[in-house]
């Protein structure tokens, strides 16, 4: 219980100890801390590593620091051990700075996934969004985690589609 109310203290800096099953081994792992951050400098490979991971498609480093650059919130999450620290989850959201904010880019290394840091990843990223009077929040999901974001409240649009694409040729 002492992680989850951690996670929604005041600070932008969160730990809590989580246990890892180290593969192939039967024994759990020194407790590594999972830190939430808003300020530290992201390394583009590492973000893509995570990405690959995922098994998301590459996308020019280039256009990725310009998304970073001209977001409005940037989150990380990271599991830190006393020789290393690692990258393990990320969002990001763009805004009008006034009412509304969208979520994009949402991930958590398969490794970290079904321990509850998806659902808290997304709960400090909206608490963040929350904290500057953002009162309207979108994302967009694939078919296949429409649910999780279902479980965290957000909702299909009851009046149908509302959102339109344009794609060029």
């Amino acid at each position: 219980m002492g992680f989850w109310k951690s996670l929604f203290s005041t600070s932008d800096r969160l730990s809590a100890p989580v246990k890892i099953q180290q593969e192939g081994r039967g024994a759990i792992a020194a407790e590594p801390r999972i830190v939430f951050s808003v300020d530290r400098e992201l390394d583009l490979y590492e973000l893509e590593e995570l990405c690959d991971a995922v098994g998301w498609s590459r996308r020019p480093l280039r256009k990725v620091r310009k998304a970073l650059q001209h977001s409005f919130l940037v989150v990380s999450m990271w599991e830190e051990r006393p020789a290393r620290r690692r990258l393990i989850g990320f969002a990001r959201a763009t805004s009008d700075h006034a009412f509304n904010a969208t979520i994009w880019d949402v991930v958590v290394h398969p490794q970290f996934q079904n321990k509850g840091l998806g659902k808290a990843l997304m709960k400090y990223t909206i608490k963040k969004l929350k904290s500057e009077d953002i009162s309207n929040i979108t994302l967009f999901a694939d078919p296949q985690v429409v649910e999780f974001y279902r479980r965290l409240g957000f909702l299909l649009d009851p009046e149908g589609i509302k959102g339109m694409f344009w794609y060029p040729d």
